[in-house]
């Protein structure tokens, strides 16, 4: 039976560091699992984000032996940046305010492109409701991997959730879909081998 905490009588500040903690803890087994796969595996990873504004950066710099496989990221928050540093394409970005999941794609082709990463991952969305998103969470992001777009989603959330929960929220989502990624990929090595 598991129990979880009452939140009755608990201030947003105090259920916001509640948060971020419980965060910590439910990445620390994605961090070792990812962490593993890609030592023993011998891949390499590369992440360009903007909504979650480094929280994919920061999350893989705490995997064990980090530098061994994480080489390094992109935080490209504006437009110009996205279109200077990632090639995207400024009308299509202008477009649809760099939120798009052909946006989150071209991202995570490029930074893969850059750091010469078998893996990357491309995120881009919004973290508070806002007239270009119809004042709507939400972000797209792309798992690349040798090139090629493995997986490409939107991830949805209730308009009041709080910017920093929104962006652990994507993290989170995101690492997690990462290691299903991982799992397919590490079978399908299996598979081939036997």
């Amino acid at each position: 039976m598991i129990l979880k905490p009452s939140r009755i009588g608990v201030s947003s500040e105090e259920l916001s560091v509640r948060s971020l903690i419980n965060f910590i803890i439910e990445l620390q087994n994605l961090f070792e699992y990812i962490g593993k796969y890609f030592l023993s595996a011998n891949e390499t990873i590369s992440i360009a984000e903007s909504v979650t504004s480094g929280f994919l950066q920061f999350s893989f710099s705490q995997m064990k032996e980090a530098s061994t496989f994480y080489k390094g990221g992109i935080t490209a928050y504006t437009l110009d940046e996205k279109v200077g540093l990632l090639n995207v394409d400024e009308k299509e970005a202008a477009a649809c305010d760099c939120v798009s999941p052909g946006i989150a794609e071209t991202m995570a082709l490029n930074v893969s492109k850059i750091f010469k990463t078998d893996w990357s991952i491309g995120v881009t969305g919004y973290a508070t409701p806002v007239p270009e998103s119809r004042q709507k969470l939400f972000a797209y992001f792309s798992i690349v991997y040798k090139g090629k777009v493995i997986l490409s989603e939107k991830l949805d959330l209730h308009s009041r959730t709080r910017q920093v929960n929104a962006q652990l929220y994507y993290t989170e989502f995101i690492l997690g879909c990462l290691k299903l990624e991982l799992d397919k990929h590490a079978d399908r090595k299996s598979e081939s081998m036997s």
